[in-house]
């Protein structure tokens, strides 16, 4: 056969499928039409995220109030300035904070919040959708689920998505084995928030949902809660039972200007960020930065970090960040890199003790006999006889409970990998509640015990066998820790 006539044979078998809509020719290669796309352009392309993404919706919240904690919202309102650049408008970023640290007399720069020791304000512009008392968990569950007539306070914008559309959600705050902290009460159990989620996809308003945990044993959160086929994935700063950190805190290298005495970020928090903030997210995928993010986290770098984790969905990592966050136009000509230029800290600070860290580097640096290293070293001590009563109190319970060689080894058993905290989360929620009755709240520390109440509930310890014992080891206890701080403080 001639060579014009081959050429005019596949010419017409190449008009044929093409105008059948079956397939495509590309040389002598026949092509499905899911293969086209990738054919004649790159993976990850603008016209594929401009295909993939509906409106990007973003709930970032912080869960807790007190200059002391200085860092969750200076992240919080980090990822805010993030997404504006990345194209998210503000009608599309629901924010939650309780916005008592820009104006706050210990702020040494007044209106101006940083979440690095070089950075520049974060704070301008951020919207004040939830504050103060309105940052509650029914406001932030409402709100991720487009809920506006169950929202109370506040601006009232919640996340009306539809179903071609992507949701990323931030938490940062304290936390403990199935709890997350907020400044309000109640605390957000796992449970409830686990339940949220398979209610968003119930409702089919996304496309996918991304979600970053900041908090102590954040894996805990999600192991053995988050199912597959949600279209969820999340990450979290920590595994189930070990705390996360603080960092650019005062002591640390790099530290925050001298005249902050306080932490101005997360450790995991602002790898994710830093990271965001240097690369082109339309070419970073969510496995990517994944990766980036644990290797700066991670305690194999010294003695400080913790072990991220991922749960869920984890074959939605795939995708681009870009479809998420967005990208600052500014980065789009930089390429992704597999390896971490953002380098770990030589020294991080444990969540639990950023607050003591806080109140010490206040008392050092305040003048001899001033008001202020007298109010510094009161805050210290009553930080510590808190915890210390806290500890004491749960330990008596334990051995009330299960007797003395048996109760250190009930209340500090881990389950095995994959299993969620508890059997009965109603449990729980009653042992919690009524330990408080009697033994005072457990606050932002006494998150720590929430595994050992979990464990008393697994063990078929009831209410009435808790009100008891807490009784018992809290009504009559002495009060011997202020004294002896004192002491000891002053020595």
């Amino acid at each position: 056969m001639a060579t014009g006539t081959v050429t005019l044979l596949l010419s017409l078998l190449a008009l044929s499928v093409i105008a059948s809509g079956s397939r495509e020719l590309v040389g002598d290669v026949l092509r499905l039409p899911s293969q086209a796309s990738r054919f004649f352009r790159p993976a990850n392309s603008a016209a594929d995220d401009a295909d993939s993404v509906g409106t990007r919706w973003a709930v970032l919240i912080a869960g807790s109030d007190g200059y002391w904690n200085y860092r969750h919202q200076a992240d919080i309102c980090h990822a805010y300035q993030l997404l504006k650049k990345g194209g998210l408008k503000d009608e599309n970023i629901v924010v939650f904070m309780y916005d008592d640290i820009a104006s706050n007399e210990e702020n040494p720069r007044p209106g101006v919040i940083i979440n690095h020791p070089h950075g520049g304000d974060v704070y301008k512009g951020v919207p004040k959708d939830y504050t103060g008392e309105d940052v509650t968990v029914g406001n932030f569950f409402a709100a991720i689920l487009g809920n506006k007539t169950a929202i109370k306070g506040g601006s009232g914008k919640v996340v009306d998505s539809g179903p071609n559309d992507h949701i990323f959600v931030y938490y940062s705050d304290h936390g403990g084995p199935g709890v997350l902290g907020m400044p309000t009460v109640p605390y957000l159990y796992a449970d409830e928030l686990n339940e949220v989620l398979k209610k968003k996809h119930a409702l089919g308003t996304y496309k996918s949902l991304v979600f970053y945990l900041e908090a102590c044993e954040s894996g805990s959160i999600f192991e053995g809660l988050l199912p597959e086929g949600l279209n969820i994935y999340a990450t979290t700063a920590s595994n189930a039972d070990e705390s996360s950190w603080g960092t650019y805190c005062p002591g640390e290298d790099p530290s925050p200007p001298p005249e902050y005495e306080t932490c101005l970020g997360d450790l995991y928090s602002v790898a994710w960020m830093e990271d965001s903030d240097v690369h082109n997210m339309r070419t970073e995928t969510l496995h990517q930065q994944y990766e980036l993010v644990k290797k700066r986290t991670s305690s194999d770098n010294s003695a400080y970090g913790s072990h991220v984790m991922q749960y869920g969905d984890v074959g939605l990592s795939e995708n681009s960040l870009f479809n998420y966050i967005g990208t600052n136009p500014a980065n789009d000509n930089f390429t992704f890199v597999d390896e971490n230029s953002l380098r770990p800290p030589t020294k991080a600070v444990n969540q639990r003790d950023a607050d003591l860290v806080h109140f010490w580097d206040k008392f050092r640096k305040a003048p001899e006999g001033s008001p202020r290293k007298i109010k510094a070293q009161k805050e210290f001590l009553e930080a510590m006889s808190h915890r210390m009563h806290l500890d004491e109190s749960v330990k008596l319970v334990g051995k009330l409970l299960f007797g003395i060689e048996n109760g250190p080894e009930v209340l500090n058993a881990v389950r095995s990998s994959g299993l969620p905290l508890v059997d009965d989360w109603k449990c729980l929620k009653t042992l919690v509640r009524t330990f408080e009755t009697h033994c005072g709240s457990l606050s932002q520390y006494g998150m720590k015990h929430m595994r050992s109440f979990a464990n008393m509930c697994n063990a078929g310890v009831n209410e009435k066998k808790m009100a008891e014992a807490s009784a018992e080891a809290c009504v009559n206890m002495p009060s011997t820790h202020w004294s002896s701080l004192q002491k000891g403080f002053s020595a």
